[in-house]
């Protein structure tokens, strides 16, 4: 779930929660609100914590990077076809 899949749950839950009067009997509407805004706010923090950029490196610490550049030399005869 991506945060503007959460944020539209939420806005939908608390329209649900806040905003909506109808009494239909056997269905709560604004318990459902209630429960779409914790799943949009669940998804939202899933979401933070899925896609938080990793730590930083400590101060002083260098990465070693080994690069390997393989070319052909073209001095030299192409192989035997076989």
């Amino acid at each position: 779930m991506d945060i503007g899949a959460s944020l539209f749950l939420i806005a939908l839950g608390a329209i649900f929660a806040f905003a909506v009067t109808v009494d239909l009997p056997g269905i709560d509407i604004q318990v459902i609100g209630v429960i779409l805004m914790l799943v949009g706010v669940f998804g939202m923090a899933l979401t933070f914590l899925y896609w938080r950029p990793r730590r930083a490196r400590r101060a002083g610490a260098t990465a070693v990077i080994h690069e390997h550049i393989y070319a052909d030399d073209p001095t030299q005869p192409p192989p035997p076809q076989l």
